[in-house]
């Protein structure tokens, strides 16, 4: 074959070899996205406004994520779900959580803390006497029995709270609504809203996060099969859930709110409202290592400061690995492409 019919025969095989490699890529279909299934600590609310946000957005698919939240409640045991497979994710309430996993040894880890303050609280009718935690030593206290592997401890080191002052909670606010000198826990977005509506007064609230209790919340689970396996999926739910928390607090949560209410009929647009309110006055979500590091961060020293402080009260024994309760990687990568 002549050389200029060679190179015109080559230069066509190798436009046509393109045009058909180009209509193949065109036609074939778009990578599968992953399917995470994510399960909440509670039923449907504001407190999981983020979550729902990034989904009702988008934000998940736009990173190549499937993703399908289920609602939790008062029988569902997220660790339990997670490591036995019937869950991908799912949202640990507090620090107790991720160092209890680490204690029963269970492969899982926090990999970010939306809630940067601990949503717990200790309210009181309006009293005068009554203005600092600090002022309630020596007073009744109604608590539920879970408090006293939690917060009570560190009232008792702190402020010399006495178990004498223990009043049973059983989650029936009557007593202390019919008692103005009963002093109740609560959760800040939750029990101090429904005070005011049944009784149309505004009890005094006041977040142990702010008077120095140590300690995450609202935290996303992930079990370490996924770290080791698929970090690019763990990375990429960690980047769209604090874009999901950011719009829905700082933009419109109304997308997020609609797929709430679809998912728990019972929530009023009343309890939501507050409860975004509350969540931004008292810098639940954009404080501390938030402030400092971004949205979802977390840090060794908070770590060590919440499980030193427990293990001085008992709660947990010495030499326990704590740092196995979290894996910092990805919330520090979220500004990054994670490699």
């Amino acid at each position: 074959m002549p050389c200029a019919v060679q190179i015109c025969y080559n230069a066509g095989m190798k436009r046509l070899l393109f045009a058909l490699a180009f209509a193949a890529a065109a036609l074939s279909p778009a990578a599968a996205a992953t399917k995470i299934t994510f399960v909440t600590d509670w039923k449907a609310q504001a407190e999981h406004g983020g979550f729902y946000q990034a989904l009702a957005e988008g934000l998940y698919a736009k990173r190549g994520l499937d993703v399908k939240i289920i609602q939790g409640g008062p029988d569902v045991n997220v660790p339990q779900l997670l490591a036995g497979g019937a869950a991908d994710f799912g949202m640990g309430s507090n620090s107790f959580i991720a160092m209890n996993i680490v204690r029963q040894g269970l492969p899982l880890k926090a990999v970010m803390a939306v809630f940067q303050k601990d949503p717990q609280v200790l309210m009181s009718h309006p009293r005068r006497d009554i203005n600092s935690l600090a002022d309630m030593k020596g007073k009744p206290v109604l608590v539920s029995a879970a408090a006293m592997t939690a917060f009570w401890p560190w009232l008792k080191a702190k402020f010399g709270f006495a178990d004498s002052q223990i009043r049973k909670y059983t989650f029936n606010l009557a007593p202390f609504i019919v008692d103005p000198n009963a002093i109740q826990e609560g959760y800040l977005t939750s029990e101090p809203f429904t005070v005011e509506q049944q009784t149309h007064w505004k009890p005094k609230v006041f977040l142990l996060a702010d008077y120095g209790y140590p300690g995450y919340a609202n935290m996303v689970l992930v079990p370490q099969r996924w770290i080791d396996t698929n970090p690019k999926a763990v990375q990429a739910f960690v980047q769209a859930t604090r874009d999901g928390w950011l719009h829905y607090l700082n933009g419109d949560p109304r997308k997020g709110n609609a797929l709430i209410k679809q998912a728990n009929p019972e929530m009023s647009d009343a309890v939501i409202a507050q409860a975004i309110a509350k969540m931004k006055q008292y810098n639940l979500v954009l404080s501390k290592d938030g402030q400092d590091f971004g949205l979802g961060s977390m840090t060794d020293r908070r770590w060590q400061i919440f499980y030193d402080t427990m293990v001085a009260e008992g709660l947990y024994p010495k030499g326990l690995d704590y740092k196995k309760a979290f894996e910092l990687r990805f919330v520090r990568n979220t500004f990054q492409n994670f490699q």
